[in-house]
């Protein structure tokens, strides 16, 4: 999709050295990406000790071998 937008040049700059990468399309587009994987990994951590599990379960019963 087509966007015109005013970037900060140094930013940009800094992302590109950081990261290696040739162009301002390939660092903006590695950056939302990275920034979505990010904000993800929050709502998972923010999960942690909220799901409730049986402690009577035993997940070693499940196995089987065959």
């Amino acid at each position: 999709m087509p966007t015109n937008l005013s970037l900060d040049d140094n930013l940009i700059k800094e992302a590109q050295k950081i990261s290696g990468l040739p162009t301002k399309k390939d660092t903006v587009n590695t950056a939302l990406r990275v920034f979505i994987l990010h904000h993800g990994q929050e709502e998972i951590i923010e999960m942690f000790g909220s799901v409730e599990y049986e402690k009577e379960y035993d997940y070693k019963k499940m196995r089987t071998r065959k």
